[in-house]
């Protein structure tokens, strides 16, 4: 059975998940004060919008290097992401039941991302 070809950005499934993620932070923080729209609600939605934005953006460089370095950058928002969501709990801000799930995504996704990363670096040696 051969693999799927790769067309797009879109056809990667690390962009799929990370598409899936910033939904699921959007749908989390709607649930926010209103007094958090330009806090904690706006840093959670950049960094997960910001991680399939990085995939894109170095997937259509079309340089292993660079796409590595997009990634790594994707690696960073994802930190960003899990720190904020972890406050946001922190603070009464989200309940654990609602966080949890991001962040059980968010560790999923770092895994995707991390074996990616190694099997770019991987072909690139070769």
């Amino acid at each position: 059975m051969s693999e799927p070809s790769i067309n797009s950005y879109r056809d990667l499934r690390v962009w799929q998940d990370a598409m899936t993620l910033a939904e699921s932070c959007y749908r989390l923080t709607r649930q926010f004060p209103r007094d958090e729209l330009f806090g904690l609600t706006s840093q959670i939605r950049r960094a997960a919008a910001s991680i399939p934005a990085n995939v894109a953006e170095g997937h259509g460089r079309e340089n292993t290097g660079s796409f590595v370095q997009s990634l790594r950058i994707a690696q960073g928002s994802l930190k960003e992401l899990e720190t904020h969501a972890l406050l946001a709990e922190r603070v009464g801000i989200s309940l654990s039941q609602n966080t949890q799930p991001v962040l059980a995504h968010c560790e999923s996704l770092g895994k995707m991302l991390r074996a990616l990363i190694r099997s770019l670096q991987d072909k690139s040696t070769k």
